[in-house]
């Protein structure tokens, strides 16, 4: 087949399968563009999707009789300052978003600049160019997209229903609108109107937009993030290990303002949260790098989805220093949503009707053993089901150890109050001036252990006993010799092991600080966890997912009753101790109720 230069409606049409993947990628570029040319006010509009109609309209800067009709041109841009494609201080370059849209769909451009008498209009069906003819138009721009790909049917396939097409827009609407709090943005779809109204500059506003997106729990429990070095800034909200996801959809990353899906980044922020959550939650964040546009590469994907640092350590670094400096600062919070979730699962007791007496409330009610469920122990309806499952560990009305004394005023004013009952053995019960607390003992004693170890191992190494008679564990070949090849790192723990035959090991040290512990169980669950710690995973990482564990087994089980003492020490080293607002595993370790949400409950207000 011999060589032939392509048509430029072709060479248009290719071009646009690059850029111009789904209507979501039209929205994006026309907004970019918007930006770039400095508009307060974006209006964005779609139909069907975006599939029928797209329409953007901008109060920017706008462009002259000239400008637009070479706007519609291929690789014809107004964003490159000279020929140095290294310093890129826009968000968009390539001179492709336009002629490659007219070329797949009915492309129909407003513009008005100051200096012109009146606005300027051009259309681009299928890539046919129309002449530059007058319009009104009071300031800005207008273009609208319609019926998109009609020009190239068999892209229209791969599209989703309308709605999955609607939320694709929304998402990037809601990128731009994070990356510009200062801008206000309009997205009207075929179901509702968004508005987000332009923010104050700096931080408030910058978490006053992000609380608009993200919802009133993010604002409540989102900590600031700054950190700078190298001309490298890093700045944002990120949401305490209290408040994640099942997923990391709530991951917002930007890089001079350009919203991005780094990889690079993305694994950053999960070694930044390794110490707080487990591996299947994800922290809500939002993120904004700046830097030199020398040092970063944005000329990597046609999207501009994805980036690469030129100094991509001193990125990474900066990104991981200023979020544990941040979740260290505010680590004795709970998530908020905590206590809101708590208040929800509360619903009014239906009351017997006049006249009629149900035993089962009395006062006089037998009890049944501890244990024993009696057969008029039916579910109540004053917990919601999902919620009274969590404490159904037994009969309820005998587990409850009150402390009848008169809590110390000065504890009262401590943030986790004064201890003054044991519920089930499990949680304990603080009041607090305005409120109550419940800590969970376990989740609490378990991240105060976790401290103490890393502390440990910082300073002197980890202080080891040894066992009079060595515990036996017998475990699979495989898990025996995956666990001896980390006897080592084991070691600085406190932990020390031997091989004892095929398929088993011997304890002989365990760590001091733990005391008494199922030696055992223990190294049954470090070998099953063995399998994860791939030589990919740092050394750090591993050797935290240890401590963890230990700090599971060496923390104040649930089931143990404690003395009034006990508590209200547990409280206070709970106050003293970084990172005690959740466990190892990103649980909460604490639930505060304000006074004001009981009364609330009772109709007091």
């Amino acid at each position: 087949m011999p060589v032939r230069q392509l048509p430029e409606t072709l060479v248009n049409r290719i071009a646009a399968g690059e850029v111009v993947e789904r209507p979501a990628s039209v929205v994006k570029e026309l907004a970019e563009n918007a930006l770039d040319a400095g508009a307060r006010r974006i209006e964005i509009a779609t139909d069907g999707g975006g599939r029928r109609l797209i329409r953007v309209t901008d109060d920017g800067a706008g462009m002259t009789r000239a400008d637009l009709e070479l706007a519609v041109e291929r690789h014809a841009t107004s964003k490159l300052d000279g020929d140095d494609l290294l310093q890129i201080d826009t968000l968009g370059f390539r001179g492709e978003a336009l002629p490659s849209i007219g070329s797949v769909a009915r492309l129909n451009i407003v513009t008005r600049h100051a200096s012109e008498p009146h606005a300027w209009a051009i259309a681009v069906d299928g890539g046919a160019k129309s002449e530059v003819k007058p319009a009104a138009l009071s300031e800005g721009t207008r273009v609208e997209v319609k019926d998109l790909f009609y020009a190239t049917p068999a892209r229209l396939k791969f599209l989703k229903s309308d709605r999955s097409e609607a939320e694709a827009v929304r998402e990037v609407v809601r990128r731009l609108a994070m990356s510009r709090p200062e801008v206000a943005f309009t997205l009207t779809s075929d179901e509702r109107t968004v508005t987000w109204p332009a923010a104050l500059p700096g931080a408030p506003g910058r978490l006053a937009r992000l609380a608009d997106i993200l919802g009133a729990d993010f604002r409540a429990n989102a900590v600031e993030v700054h950190a700078e070095r190298d001309g490298v800034v890093v700045e944002g909200f990120a949401g305490l290990p209290t408040h994640s996801r099942a997923n990391s959809l709530g991951q917002y990353l930007f890089v001079n303002g350009r919203p991005v899906r780094d990889k690079l980044l993305i694994g950053v922020i999960r070694g930044a949260y390794a110490d707080y959550l487990s591996r299947d939650r994800h922290p809500v964040l939002a993120l904004f790098v700046t830097l030199p546009p020398r040092e970063v590469d944005v000329n990597v994907h046609p999207a501009k989805t994805e980036v690469r640092f030129r100094d991509s350590t001193l990125v990474r670094s900066l990104l991981i220093l200023s979020l544990k400096e941040a979740l260290a600062r505010e680590g004795q919070r709970a998530a908020t949503t905590g206590g809101s979730a708590t208040i929800a699962s509360f619903r009014p007791a239906a009351l017997p009707r006049r006249g009629a007496f149900d035993w089962r409330r009395s006062p006089s009610r037998p009890l049944a053993p501890r244990g024993a469920v009696a057969a008029w122990a039916a579910p109540e309806p004053g917990l919601a089901e999902a919620a009274q499952a969590v404490f159904d560990v037994g009969a309820a009305a005998a587990t409850a150890r009150v402390e009848v004394a008169e809590p110390a005023p000065d504890l009262l004013d401590r943030p986790l109050g004064a201890a003054r009952a044991q519920v089930h053995d499990t949680y304990i019960v603080a009041q607090t001036r305005d409120g109550l607390v419940i800590v969970d003992q376990h989740a609490a004693h378990e991240r105060l252990v976790y401290e103490r170890m890393k502390e440990s191992i910082e300073q002197k190494g980890i202080a080891r006993q040894i066992l009079l008679i060595p515990e036996i564990v017998e475990l699979d070949p495989a898990d025996t010799e995956r666990l001896l090849s980390r006897a080592d790192e084991l070691q600085r723990f406190g932990l020390v092991i031997e091989p004892f035959g095929p398929g088993a090991i011997a304890v002989r040290e365990t760590p001091s600080m733990l005391g008494e512990i199922d030696a055992i169980a223990l190294a049954r669950d470090l070998a099953e966890h063995a399998a994860e710690w791939d030589e990919a995973l740092p050394l750090e990482r591993r050797l935290m997912h240890v401590a963890a564990t230990m700090a599971c087994y060496g923390s104040v089980r649930a089931g143990r009753r404690l003395k009034p003492e006990e508590m209200n020490a547990l409280l206070r080293e709970m106050e003293a101790t970084p990172n005690s607002g959740q466990c190892n595993h990103g649980r909460p370790t604490y639930v505060e109720l304000k006074l004001t949400d009981i009364e609330r409950l009772f109709g007091r207000r």
